[in-house]
């Protein structure tokens, strides 16, 4: 049967190679008809200009993996929308966030083209990691004076603290008179939606002491700095001490809404995220933008990158939100143990501005950040990591109740305690008035620029001297300002020339650093004199205020002149500078022992983050510099 199937075979192929004309005509192959052709593939997906953010951008080079975003819709009517869209391309949907009309997600890198060209979206980001970042404290800045003084301790002021929690139970946060009760009005949890108050971590316990602690397990002696103050706490970081730019973008919203309910005053946020776009872009220096502008001060922490694991000084390293100009940032100086100014030092490891691509003045000032003790939560990792750091009480208690850790994360909560009283001296003080007065008491140290020690070292008691001030000014003389600086950072801009007043400049619908305000105004911060004395000495009282030169604002002679900007000086005339390279503080020769963040031939080295997603943040309490090892003062 073989050999038959093979002749049938043969002749199949025979037939096909046969001749098709006569003799003498060339054989050729039958021509078959060409192959149909390939489909067309559909032309690249060309994203919108800015509807990804850096970090995303990057992403598109590999388009593997997937993402935790933030999706912005184009108007609030459109983020219900965007639940099927983030579906149909195989995301998974997460917290609606309704300040910022957006979604947080877990997207494929794959699909972040279609995304980011559909009509309901606005604008994608990655959600950013974020992480957690006394009685000499206190006595150093003045506080501890001006509560005997005035008798001022926050009653009636609401801070928030967006942080890892608060303990479930502290001596030092009870109620006056009502041993039951805690000082925590209310607490959120956006981590793991639990109810009752806690704090595995223990860094929120840590920084709400700070601000609210009455020292009752030490006599009084751990004192915070506004311990009549109440709290309001929203957990957003987890057990390890990690988090999302979401969760902090849905804790702002909270508090937002219900700020009347706790009379919310200030924020503090001793949690940070890497910088990886400008803060007018960034939809976390959004969300606090709009809690700003309803009157609530928003107090960061700068960060703790100040310097290298060699130790050589590092400049450029500010942390978001504390980028944004109307978040009040603080750095870290150390009272080195003793309640004398004339010692205080700066942190090593507090991080310097200008910030990343914005190049602004940053921080705004500096306060105590270095071995401050405070409460500590038995229940949290802390207690157990941090264990050589815990510190014994005067009353008897079932666990050691303090523990001493260094950190901007601990210079801003002394701030945020400092912004309570100043608001219980003047209730109507709006946060660029809180930051303005903050600033001009500040006491400058030699040997710190500007992109170092801001405005000054903290100087509560001056600053509530002043808030006093502008409350009844008619009857209230003019506080004495030894001491201090006298100085704002409108901006880039170190004006000082003048005596600080109510002005336009304070108002909730001006964002600090302004030219003019919104209906065209010269920006205006008090009076000045127009010679060398006004006491006696000839001169008249004229507005120390910005003047535009031109009718499109767009050249100002600010202060009269007088002005000097902190980042650029004059390199380019006095005015921001455009695309150059900043080397090093005004006044200053670069130094090759000093790392300035952008001066690379090659652009902008950016000194947090990964190279594809910024998720890596260098700092907060997993600072690795050997300065933030907490210490304990004798």
């Amino acid at each position: 049967m073989p050999l038959p199937v093979r002749k049938y075979l043969l002749t199949l192929v025979l037939c096909v190679l046969l001749p098709s004309g006569g003799p003498g005509q060339a054989i050729g192959l039958l021509q078959l008809p060409p192959p149909p052709p390939p489909p067309l593939s559909p032309p690249p997906l060309i994203i919108p200009p800015g509807a990804l953010d850096p970090p995303l951008q990057l992403r598109l080079q590999t388009l593997t993996g997937r993402s935790r975003v933030i999706v912005r819709a184009v108007d609030a009517s459109a983020v219900a929308g965007l639940l099927p869209v983030i579906q149909g391309v195989g995301g998974i949907p997460g917290r609606q966030l309704g300040l910022i009309d957006a979604i947080a997600a877990d997207v494929p890198n794959i699909a972040l083209p279609t995304l980011a060209n559909n009509p309901l979206v606005r604008r994608i980001a990655i959600d950013r990691i974020v992480i957690g970042t006394d009685e000499r404290t206190s006595a150093t800045i003045g506080a501890t004076a001006a509560r005997q003084q005035f008798g001022y301790d926050g009653a009636g002021i609401g801070v928030a603290v967006i942080d890892s929690g608060i303990t479930a139970w502290h001596d030092d946060l009870m109620q006056p008179g009502n041993p039951g009760t805690q000082r925590v009005d209310h607490f959120v949890d956006l981590v793991n939606g639990n109810a009752t108050p806690y704090d595995d971590y223990g860094h929120g316990t840590h920084v709400a002491g700070i601000i609210a602690g009455n020292g009752y397990d030490s006599g009084g002696t751990r004192t915070g700095i506004a311990p009549g103050s109440r709290l309001v706490v929203v957990k957003v970081l987890d057990g390890s001490g990690s988090g999302r730019i979401s969760d902090v973008i849905a804790a702002i919203d909270y508090i937002i809404q219900n700020r009347y309910s706790f009379n919310i005053r200030v924020i503090n946020v001793s949690v940070g995220a890497g910088v990886s776009e400008s803060y007018m872009t960034d939809f976390l220096a959004e969300a606090t933008r709009r809690a700003v502008e309803q009157g609530i001060v928003v107090v960061a922490a700068a960060g703790n990158a100040g310097s290298r694991p060699d130790g050589r000084t590092q400049y450029g390293a500010i942390t978001a939100p504390g980028n944004a100009p109307w978040v009040l940032t603080v750095g870290a100086s150390s009272h080195m143990g003793t309640v004398d100014r004339a010692d205080d030092a700066i942190a090593p490891f507090s991080s310097r501005g200008p910030t990343a691509f914005d190049r602004a003045a940053k921080p705004d000032l500096v306060a105590p950040g270095v071995g401050i003790e405070s409460l500590s939560d038995p229940d949290s990792a802390m207690f157990t990591t941090k264990s050589p750091y815990l510190i014994d009480g005067t009353e008897q208690t079932s666990y050691r109740p303090y523990l001493s850790l260094s950190g901007t994360s601990q210079a801003a909560p002394a701030v945020a305690g400092t912004v309570a009283l100043m608001l219980q001296a003047n209730p109507s003080l709006t946060p660029n008035e809180v930051k303005a007065i903050l600033q001009y008491t500040a006491e400058t140290h030699d040997g710190y620029d500007v992109m170092t020690q801001g405005a000054g070292f903290l100087n509560a008691r001056g600053a509530i001297e002043l808030a006093r001030f502008l409350a009844s000014p008619s009857t209230e003389p003019y506080p004495s300002a030894t001491g201090w600086g006298r100085a704002l950072h409108w901006g880039n801009q170190r004006v000082a020339s003048g005596y600080l007043e109510d002005a336009n400049a304070w108002a909730a619908d001006v964002a600090w650093g302004s030219r003019t305000t919104p209906v065209g105004q010269a920006v205006r911060w008090g009076l000045t004199c127009s010679s060398q004395s006004c006491d006696g000495g000839g001169g008249t009282w004229i507005a120390w205020e910005a003047s535009c030169t031109n009718a499109s604002c767009s050249t100002v002679l600010w202060d009269r002149g007088y002005s000097t900007n902190v980042v650029w000086g004059t390199t380019c005339g006095g005015a921001d500078c455009s695309g150059e390279a900043w080397h090093a503080p005004p006044g200053e020769e670069p130094d090759p022992a000093t790392t300035y963040v952008y001066g690379t031939s090659d652009g902008d080295t950016i000194v947090w983050g990964t190279s594809d997603s910024g998720d890596t943040i260098v700092w907060g309490t997993s600072c690795g510099d050997p300065s933030c090892t907490p210490t304990m003062w004798e």
